[in-house]
């Protein structure tokens, strides 16, 4: 494990990395961000280690709030403060040019990533990424909506053993790792509107992007847009939201041919 401090405060930002066999240093770095609650090692640690996606030094960061990082109550968890103390993390780690791999709420912190630090990133691959503010059920089973029905009081006081009675055993394996306080602030900037807008940044973004989706969900809001953007967008099937976890050959398959990988399916 390895950690650099990301805050004036001295917060630490922690992250399980793989050297890898790539030893001419012939493909970029690699760096998976996980989504609200979760945790880079238990989300991404067997795709890292998938026979298409091994071979480049790999990073799983724990973004901060988060797993296996600092919980700082006095840091605010916006979208673009989660992306600078990234980059901090990065910087510290000698990354620069990273093939950047992000789930959900991390697709969107890593939107901001690529737009406010774009040496740090030379290809987006967006796993099921947040690109639309407010979209989601207003019910604790549903995440960032869910959680942000709460005021920051009433989270704090025990509105998330309501939450945690709704999300199950599996996706409370990570969340229970979070501060609260990064739960409730990151689920509260998530369904806010950014500003520009992240299908705005996503545009703008200069890089190779592929955003990939659950096939059985059917392809995201404004696919036309967004593939007029240069945008790639890719249906992985037999997968819901967690797509690492629901199809790992899928979405090795998907993830290597998004970063330029020769891809050779057995049989």
């Amino acid at each position: 494990m390895r950690d650099a401090v990301v805050t004036p405060d001295g917060d630490r930002m922690r992250w399980v990395e793989n050297p890898g066999s790539d030893e001419r240093g012939e493909r970029p770095p690699r760096v998976y961000v996980h989504g609200l609650g979760a945790s880079a090692p238990a989300y991404f640690a067997a795709a890292a280690c998938h026979p298409l996606l091994a071979g480049p030094r790999s990073l799983l960061v724990d973004l901060l709030g988060f797993g296996l990082s600092d919980r700082p109550a006095a840091f605010d968890y916006r979208l673009e403060s989660h992306a600078d103390a990234l980059a901090t993390a990065l910087r510290a780690a000698g990354v620069t040019g990273a093939e950047v791999v992000a789930h959900s709420m991390g697709g969107s912190v890593a939107i901001h990533l690529a737009a406010r630090h774009p040496e740090l990133v030379s290809r987006l691959v967006l796993v099921d990424a947040n690109l639309d503010p407010g979209t989601l059920p207003a019910s604790p089973a549903a995440g960032s909506r869910g959680i942000a029905t709460f005021t920051e009081e009433e989270f704090l006081a025990g509105g998330w053993r309501e939450v945690r009675d709704a999300v199950g055993p599996t996706w409370w394996a990570t969340m229970r790792l979070a501060g609260l306080e990064a739960l409730h602030r990151s689920s509260v900037h998530l369904v806010r509107d950014s500003t520009p807008p992240l299908r705005t940044l996503l545009a703008a973004l200069p890089i190779p992007r592929t955003f990939l989706h659950p096939a059985p969900d059917g392809p995201p809001a404004d696919t036309p847009a967004l593939r007029a953007a240069g945008v790639t967008v890719t249906a992985v099937p037999d997968c819901g939201h967690n797509v690492m976890l629901d199809n790992p050959q899928g979405f090795a398959t998907a993830v290597a041919e998004a970063l330029g990988a020769e891809v050779r399916i057995p049989g």
